[in-house]
Formats: C-alpha cells, structure tokens, sequence
C-alpha cells in the first residue's frame, strides 16, 4: 500500500505523451492473470503452505460472544450480628468503620440460609436451643439505639455495643453470626430445635435485655451467646463467662447458676477438643471459664445460659484462626458437642 500524507509527498513526474492508451490495455490484460493467481494461492495455502485464510464473523454480535468473556462480581459481604455487654480491654468494642464487610476467608454466608427441620429422630429431639450471635454489623450506624440504657436488674447498661475486630477489619459481628449458622445446622442434624436472637435480618441489636427475653420466652434448654474478644496482643486462648449468683430487680440467677456452670464446663471441654485451641492465658487462670456479674444477657436469663469467647481478635495468631472458615467450623462442632453433652446428662 502506497503512503501518502504530509511526511510523504513525492513529486510527479512529468507525463509522456503516447503510453496512455498502450499502457491502459497492458493493465487491463494483466489484472484477470493476477487475479486467478491469487485465488489459486488462496484456495492451496494452509498448515504447510502459509497462514490459511481465516474466516470472519457473520456479524459484530457473533464476534462479540466469541471474544468477551462473561464476568461475575465478587460476593457480597455477609451480615452479621448480635452483642455483648462488656469488654475485658476497657475500650469498648471496635466495630469495623466500613460496616462489616471483614476480611475473612469468604467463607461466611453472604445471605441469610435457609433452614431444614430438625432431624425427627436426633438424640437431642425435644430440645429447644436459643443461639445468640454477638453483636451486628449495623450498630455502629444506630449509636443513638444502642447506647440507650436498659435495666439489667443489678444496675443499668448500654442496649447493645458495636463488636471488636481484627486489625484488617474482620468483625466480630460478622464471625460469630457465621459460627452461630454452622453451629445450627449441627444441631438441627441432631434433632434439636434452634432459635435464632437474630439472624442477620435486622438493621441493629437486639438489647441485651431482649436478648434474655428471647431464651426465656422460648423455654430454653440450653442458651450460649458467641463471641470473640478485644483485648490486648499476646493474649491468646478460648473461655467461656459463667452467670453469677445475683438478685436485684428482674435479675435473679439463683436457679441457673449450676446448670449454667455445667453447660459452662461441657463446652469448654469439648471446644479445646474440637479446635486445638488452649484455655485463655489472661482470663480464668487456665481453666478457660470465668464468672461475671455484669452481663445483662446472663443476669436477666432464667434458663440455663453461657457466653463463649472463641478467642481474641486482637491478637495475629487467634485471629488467623478466627478468619479461617475451617477452624469456624472446627469452633461450631466444639459448641455442638458441649451443648449436646450437657443435653443429653
């Protein structure tokens, strides 16, 4: 192909007189010859001899099926949610600013599951278990609502708090709703029947006064409240909080402190079973159980009821256990064995 433009103007020639016509004939005679040999080469060239001749689309739609590729974008963050009222840092909980998004494994439900019926023939057929998943990942959107004093018999205390986080963001919030759904369906396969505080259908909360209410209402045979804790590096380990002897307006445990310490006791033997993990190093001197007085979720339960701190988000090595789906099931199963060993007597 000639090339003509500004970098490229090549001067005429000055035209001679008598070729034009001879010259119009020689070319009209030598473009049908041309012609011929090239449709020859092209019907005769291919693996061997040259580059086939490559066939175009029938139309720009067919092209475009054939050369852009479909694309699927990433999952969505799941929700999560419910809280506990008191932090062993003295900080308050960290709630992640984004609004729960993590940086997990993405193995957490980004949706609310659907639920199966109990298994009609489980060991633990008849039982009722209320799970409550600490925190949600829409209070720190509703600080009004969850700052908002509730009564919890021995003095009064904020509704709900917002949940820690790892450094990176991984929240609370999020963690434990996803372990609350795993531990369901283990107990669903074993015939128990498995109520939910909340289940990630909520824009924040519940109070922790409603939080009990929930399990009372429902009668429940065993009641457990899932969390991670906040405190500081290099402390490590699980621990389960026990309810303490206290009356004083609508608290009174008197009737659920011994079953609530041996409900205590199963899990926490069953989750060190199940994970590998050790008993915390900074809370319960080894043992993994702690009793409190100052948690409305327990002083307002008249059924048996235990908190279990699954570990510390604030530290690199329980957190890279916190945000492993593996390990949260491993976490689920443990929950699971105590509570059906605590079921079952």
């Amino acid at each position: 192909m000639s090339y003509v433009g500004p970098e490229f103007d090549p001067s005429q020639p000055p035209p001679r007189r008598g070729l034009g016509r001879p010259l119009t004939v020689m070319v009209a005679a030598l473009v049908p010859t041309c012609l011929a040999g090239w449709l020859v080469y092209q019907s005769t060239s291919g693996p061997d001899g040259g580059e086939a001749a490559r066939s175009l689309p029938s139309s720009p739609s067919a092209s475009a099926e054939r050369t852009t590729p479909s694309e699927a974008g990433p999952p969505s963050p799941s929700a999560s949610g419910e809280g506990k009222d008191g932090d062993k840092d003295g900080k308050g909980d960290k709630g992640d600013k984004k609004g729960g998004g993590g940086k997990g494994d993405d193995n957490d439900s980004s949706t609310k599951p659907s639920v199966p019926d109990p298994a009609p023939d489980g060991p633990l057929k008849g039982k009722v278990v209320v799970v409550d998943p600490g925190h949600n990942p829409g209070n720190f959107q509703h600080a009004t609502e969850i700052n908002r004093k509730v009564d919890i018999g021995t003095n009064h205390k904020e509704c709900d708090t917002t949940g820690t986080s790892t450094n990176d963001g991984y929240t609370e919030a999020k963690f434990t709703l996803d372990v609350a759904r795993k531990l369901r369906t283990l107990l669903l396969q074993q015939g128990a029947t498995v109520k939910f505080t909340q289940d990630g259908d909520r824009p924040w909360g519940p109070c922790v006064d409603e939080r009990a209410r929930i399990g009372n209402e429902a009668r429940a045979d065993a009641v457990v409240s899932i969390h991670a804790d906040g405190s500081g590096a290099g402390n490590r380990g699980y621990h389960v909080i026990l309810p303490a002897k206290v009356k004083g307006g609508a608290a009174d445990t008197s009737a659920i402190v011994a079953p609530s310490k041996e409900l205590g006791e199963r899990i926490a033997g069953a989750f060190v079973s199940a994970t590998g993990s050790a008993p915390s190093n900074y809370v319960g001197g080894g043992t993994g159980l702690d009793t409190r007085s100052d948690l409305g979720g327990l002083n307002l339960s008249t059924v048996p009821k235990v908190f279990i701190e699954c570990g510390n988000m604030r530290d690199a090595k329980d957190a890279a256990l916190l945000k492993s789906g593996e390990w949260r099931q491993k976490a689920a199963q443990g929950i699971s064995n105590g509570i059906g060993g605590f079921l079952r007597g």
